[in-house]
C-alpha cells in the first residue's frame, strides 16, 4: 500500500471582513475584546504550567489560537443567553463571565469549582451564567444546546414570558461536522426557526485527523444550503470579522428569523491535549498560521490605529496576569471535595 504523502495545510484568506477594515470600533469595545482574548491566552498557558507541575490531572485540551472565535461571538451576548461548549471549554466559560477562580478551582477538582470539583477540565458548567457545560463527546452539545434555543421558543410563544428570545450558541469542532446530531439539529433548527447560532471552529485538525482527509466537502458552510439557513464563512484569527459576522447572526435569531452556521477558520497552536506531543503537523503549516496570532494582530490594529496608548494595554496585560496568578492562589487554598459527598450534585434535590 503507498504512503500518502502529508499535506500541509496553510491559513486561508477570506472572507467577510477584515482587520484593517473595520474603523468604527470604539475604544471601549476594543480594549474589552484585547482584555477577553488576553485573559484566554495567559489562563490557558497557566493550565499548561500546572499541567506539568502535576497540579492538573486526567485530559486538559487548550485553546491558545482560537480566542477571536470565543470572544468575537460570547461578547455580544446578553446574560440570560445561553452557550455550549466542547471538551475545549475553559475560554468559552471565561468569555461568558464564569470567574477564572472558579474555572481554574475546577481544573484543580477543588471543591470552589464552577461544577464542585466534580466535571474537571472537559466539564465546565454555570448555571449562573447560562453555560451549558463542555461536552466529552463530540457533538454530544448540539442536541443539548437545541433544547436551550427550544425553550426560548416555548418560553416567549407559550408561556408568554419574554419580549425578546434568548439566543444560544453552540461551539463545536470540524471534526464533529461529519457526524448526525450535526444535521439533525440543523434540519430541526430550521423546521423551527430556533433561536441557534451554531459556531463550527474549524482548526484544521480533527485530533490527529487533517480536515481535508476526513470530508467529502471541506468547505462546512454550505452544508448549511441542505437545509436552508445561511452558512457564513469568516477568518477566525480576525477577532473583528468574527465580531461583524456574530452581531447579524444574533440579530437574525432574536427576531424570530431562526438559526445560523458560521464556519471560523482558525488554528489551535498546542496540541490536541496536552498529552499529544504534536508530531503530525509540519512545521511550516504551525509557523504559517503562528504569524497570524489573534491577539498580537489586534493589539498591533488597536495601536496602529491609535485607539489607545500602547502603556495602557500594558497595564491591561499585568492586570490579567494578576488575575490568572489570583485564580491559581484560589485553587490551591481551596478544599478537596469530601469523600463523604461523593455523589453529590447526581440527582436534582427536592
Amino acid at each position: 500500500m503507498c504512503k500518502e504523502k502529508r499535506k500541509t495545510v496553510v491559513p486561508l484568506t477570506v472572507l467577510s471582513s477584515s482587520i484593517t477594515d473595520n474603523n468604527d470600533i470604539s475604544k471601549d469595545i476594543a480594549l474589552s475584546l484585547y482584555k477577553d482574548m488576553l485573559l484566554g491566552r495567559y489562563f490557558e498557558d497557566m493550565c499548561a504550567q500546572m499541567y506539568y507541575r502535576g497540579k492538573m490531572f486526567g485530559f486538559v485540551h487548550l485553546y491558545n489560537g482560537q480566542e477571536a472565535v470565543s470572544t468575537g461571538v460570547i461578547n455580544l451576548l446578553n446574560s440570560e443567553d445561553y452557550v455550549c461548549s466542547t471538551y475545549r471549554d475553559h475560554v468559552h466559560a471565561l468569555s461568558k463571565g464564569v470567574n477564572p477562580k472558579h474555572v481554574m478551582a475546577e481544573l484543580f477538582g477543588k471543591e470552589t469549582g464552577c461544577s464542585k470539583g466534580r466535571g474537571g477540565s472537559m466539564h465546565i458548567f454555570s448555571a449562573q451564567h447560562n453555560f451549558l457545560g463542555g461536552f466529552a463527546f463530540i457533538g454530544e452539545g448540539i442536541p443539548v444546546a437545541l433544547g436551550a434555543s427550544f425553550q426560548s421558543i416555548y418560553s416567549q410563544q407559550i408561556l408568554n414570558k419574554s419580549n425578546l428570545l434568548n439566543v444560544t450558541v453552540c461551539f463545536f469542532g470540524d471534526g464533529t461536522t461529519n457526524n448526525g446530531q450535526f444535521f439533525e439539529c440543523l434540519n430541526m433548527s430550521v423546521l423551527w426557526k430556533l433561536p441557534i447560532i451554531f459556531v463550527v471552529e474549524n482548526n484544521q485538525w480533527a485530533i490527529g485527523m487533517a480536515h481535508h482527509r476526513s470530508t467529502s466537502s471541506p468547505e462546512i458552510h454550505q452544508k448549511a444550503r441542505a437545509f436552508g439557513l445561511p452558512g457564513i464563512e469568516v477568518d477566525g484569527m480576525d477577532v473583528l470579522a468574527i465580531r461583524s459576522v456574530a452581531k447579524q447572526a444574533i440579530a437574525r435569531a432574536r427576531s424570530g428569523k431562526g438559526p445560523t452556521l458560521i464556519e471560523a477558520l482558525t488554528y489551535r497552536f498546542r496540541g490536541h491535549s496536552l498529552a499529544d506531543p504534536d508530531e503530525l503537523r509540519s512545521r511550516q503549516e504551525k509557523s504559517a498560521w503562528l504569524a497570524r496570532d489573534p491577539i498580537k494582530n489586534f493589539k498591533s490594529y488597536i495601536i496602529k490605529n491609535k485607539l489607545v496608548d500602547s502603556s495602557i494595554l500594558s497595564e491591561i496585560e499585568l492586570e490579567v496576569k494578576k488575575n490568572v496568578q489570583h485564580s491559581v492562589d484560589f485553587a490551591l487554598s481551596s478544599p478537596e471535595p469530601s469523600v463523604d459527598e461523593l455523589t453529590k450534585y447526581l440527582f436534582v434535590d427536592n
